[in-house]
C-alpha cells in the first residue's frame, strides 16, 4: 500500500476485471470432509458420531442434488455467490443497519501531525476532504495501482462502490444504487453533501475541471456553519436511516426528497451511504459506512492513503490560497409533514435505545509494543497466523475450552470475490493449546508447528475458492429457494455450536499492516469481537464483549493475549522454528 499510486501507471486500476477467473464451486466430498474436521473440536465422541452420520446421509442424498443445482447456477454466472451473499448478508436483513451492519471508526489516524485541538475543525476538514477527493480522482482516472497477491491480480470492483453509492430501503429487500464511472466511461456525480445540525447542503467539488482546493472547500464549509449557527436545528430526517428497514422504506415513500440527498458524496451519518466522513469539533475524524457495497479493506486503503498524504505534508496545505468565484453551497430541503415528523421522532427514540445498547458494549484497545511483524517473520512464521493462535490460546486459558472462531479470508483472486470464512479453531490448534497449559509438556514445539501448518493450509484454500462455509450457504439457499425441507445438516446442534449460521464465539479480522484500525462487535452474546493490525514493531488490537454476559471480559482476554504472545515468541525462539 505504501506505493499504491502511479503518476503514469503502466496498469490501470480496473484493467484486469474482465480477465479474472470465475468463482469456483468446491467439491461436495471435500467440503463435507472439511466441515467434519472443523466441528471436531466442539464435539464429544458421541456428538461427533451423530454429526458424521448426518453428514454422510447428506452427502449421499440431497446434498448431491443441491450440488448439481449449484453447478448449474455457476454455469450462468461468473460469481455464483455474489447476488446471494449481498441479499442474505445485507439487503434482506430487516433490523436497523447502523449498529448491526455498518462499520464505523476507520479514518485517517493523525497522531503524527493532527492531535486533538479546538478551533481547527473546518481547516482540517477542508484538507482531509481535499485528499479524499484526490482519491476519488485516482479511481476516476484509474491511477490507483491494481492490487495483487504476488503476481496475481485481485478484483478491484469494490473500489467502484466507495463513492457515488447508496443503499435504498425496500419493504422486503433493499437495493444499492451506484453512479460511479471512470473518466473513460463518462461523467459521474462530483458533489459533496454536508450535514450540519440536521440540515443538508450540497456543492460541486469540481470547478472548471479542477477539484476545489482546501481554501475553496474551507469557504464552503464556513458558509454551511454560519447558516446553521444560532438557527433552529433541521428536521433530522437522517435519523430515519437508523430505523428498522421496512419501516424506513414505508416512510421513504412519504418523504419527498431530491435524488442528491440519497446518492450524494460523503454526508454525515446518513446511515445508508457508502462513505460518511465525520468531522469532530476537536479536529479529529471518524467515518460511518454501509457494509453492503464493500469490505473494510476498501476503507482501510483509502484511509491509509489520506493518512500518508497528510504525514508527507505535515497536515498543511502548501498550495495557492486563491478562492475562485463559484456558487455557494445549496441547501437541500426535505418536504416533511406531521406524519414524517412523527416518524423522525420515533426513529430518534429507537436510536436512543440503540445508544443505550452500546453502553452494554465493553471495548478495549491497546498497543502491544514488545514486538511485531519483524520479530515474527524473523522466526519464519506468518504474523497473522501467529496472532490467531495466540488468541486461541488466550481464550483457552481464560475459559478452559476452545472457542469457535471466524477469520475473514479474502477471495479477490476471483471475479467480484469478497470473503470466505476461515475457521482458526482447528483440532491441531486445540491440541496445542491443551499442551501449552501442561506444566512439563515436551511436545509444545511440535504441536505449535502442526497448528501453524494447518492454519496456513486452510487459509490458502479459503483464499483460492476451496473453503466450505460459503459453499454450504449456497446449498442451504438452494434448498430454501426450492421449498425443500431443510436438511438435517443445518439443524444439527453441532452446526451452530461450531459457529455455523453466524454463531462464532470469536469474530475476528485482520485490519492489515497499515496505521488504520477498527473495532467489531461480537457475533453472539457470549462472544468477542477481535480486530487487529500488525506493525513492524507492534500489534494493535481492539477487543469487544457484552458487559451483560457473565462469561466474557474483553480486558482479561487481552491480557491473556499478551501472555500468549510472549510465550509463543519464546517457544519459537527456543524451538528454532
Amino acid at each position: 500500500m505504501t506505493s499504491q499510486v502511479s503518476e503514469f501507471p503502466a496498469e490501470r486500476t480496473f484493467q484486469y476485471q474482465h480477465s479474472l477467473p470465475s468463482l469456483p464451486v468446491p467439491s461436495l466430498e471435500g467440503s463435507l470432509a472439511k466441515y467434519l474436521d472443523a466441528v471436531r473440536p466442539f464435539a464429544t465422541e458421541e456428538e461427533y458420531q451423530v454429526t458424521a452420520a448426518i453428514v454422510k446421509r447428506f452427502g449421499e442424498g440431497i446434498g448431491k442434488d443441491l450440488h448439481q443445482k449449484l453447478l448449474q447456477r455457476a454455469r450462468t454466472r461468473r460469481n455464483w455467490l455474489e447476488e446471494w451473499w449481498l441479499d442474505a448478508a445485507y439487503l434482506e436483513l430487516r433490523y436497523p443497519s447502523q449498529l448491526n451492519v455498518n462499520f464505523g471508526g476507520p479514518a485517517p489516524y493523525l497522531e503524527h501531525c493532527w492531535p486533538p485541538t479546538e478551533g481547527v475543525q473546518l481547516q482540517r476538514t477542508s484538507i482531509s476532504m481535499w485528499h479524499t477527493l484526490q482519491y476519488w480522482d485516482l479511481l476516476r482516472t484509474e491511477r490507483l495501482d491494481p492490487h495483487k497477491a504476488g503476481n496475481v491480480a485481485l478484483d478491484m470492483d469494490q473500489f467502484r462502490m466507495l463513492f457515488c453509492t447508496c443503499k435504498v430501503p425496500g419493504v422486503t429487500k433493499d437495493t444499492i444504487i451506484n453512479y460511479f464511472k471512470t473518466e473513460s466511461e463518462g461523467p459521474c456525480p462530483s458533489h459533496v453533501v454536508v450535514m450540519c445540525r440536521g440540515r443538508f447542503f450540497s456543492f460541486d467539488a469540481v470547478c472548471d475541471s479542477h477539484i476545489l482546493t482546501p481554501p475553496e472547500l474551507l469557504r464552503h464549509l464556513t458558509h454551511v456553519k454560519q447558516c446553521c449557527e444560532g438557527e433552529p436545528a433541521g428536521d433530522g430526517v437522517a435519523a430515519l436511516t437508523s430505523e428498522e428497514r421496512t419501516r424506513w422504506a414505508k416512510v421513504c415513500v412519504k418523504l419527498a426528497m431530491t435524488r442528491e440527498a440519497l446518492t450524494g458524496d460523503p454526508t454525515i451519518r446518513w446511515g445508508d451511504k457508502s462513505y460518511n466522513s465525520i468531522s469532530f469539533a476537536d479536529g479529529t475524524f471518524g467515518s460511518n459506512c454501509d457494509h453492503a457495497p464493500f469490505e473494510g479493506m476498501v476503507l482501510v486503503t483509502q484511509g491509509y492513503y489520506v493518512d500518508q498524504q497528510l504525514k508527507a505534508t505535515d497536515g498543511k496545505w502548501k498550495g495557492s490560497e486563491t478562492v475562485r468565484p463559484m456558487p455557494l453551497p445549496e441547501e437541500l430541503v426535505f418536504t416533511v409533514d406531521d406524519r414524517v415528523r412523527s416518524d423522525v421522532a420515533h426513529a430518534k427514540h429507537q436510536h436512543l435505545c440503540v445508544r443505550l445498547q452500546t453502553q452494554d458494549l465493553q471495548v478495549v484497545c491497546y498497543a502491544f509494543t514488545s514486538f511485531g511483524k519483524a520479530a515474527i517473520k524473523q522466526k519464519k512464521l506468518h504474523p497473522d497466523t501467529f496472532i490467531q493462535l495466540a488468541l486461541q490460546l488466550a481464550y483457552y486459558r481464560q475459559h478452559g475450552r476452545s472457542g469457535s472462531c471466524y477469520e475473514t479470508a479474502m477471495t479477490r483472486r476471483f471475479y467480484h470475490g469478497r470473503t470466505e470464512t476461515m475457521r482458526p479453531c482447528t483440532l491441531e490448534a486445540q491440541n496445542w493449546c491443551h499442551t501449552m497449559l501442561l506444566p512439563t509438556a515436551s511436545a509444545k514445539r511440535k504441536a505449535l508447528l502442526l497448528a501453524f501448518n494447518k492454519h496456513n493450509k486452510l487459509m490458502a484454500e479459503a483464499q483460492n475458492g476451496k473453503g466450505f462455509d460459503r459453499y454450504l450457504l449456497g446449498l442451504y439457499l438452494i434448498a430454501k429457494e426450492e421449498g425443500l425441507p431443510m436438511p438435517d445438516l443445518f439443524t444439527d446442534p453441532l452446526y451452530s455450536k461450531s459457529g455455523g449460521g453466524g454463531n462464532f464465539t470469536l469474530s475476528t479480522s485482520l485490519a492489515g499492516y497499515t496505521t488504520v484500525h477498527g473495532v467489531g462487535v461480537p457475533m453472539v452474546h457470549h462472544g468477542y469481537g477481535f480486530f487487529y493490525r500488525i506493525g513492524d514493531d507492534r500489534i494493535v488490537a481492539s477487543c469487544s464483549a457484552w458487559k451483560s454476559s457473565p462469561e466474557t471480559d474483553a480486558e482479561t482476554l487481552f491480557q491473556n493475549l499478551v501472555t500468549s504472545l510472549h510465550e509463543m515468541l519464546h517457544l519459537a525462539t527456543t524451538a528454532q522454528l
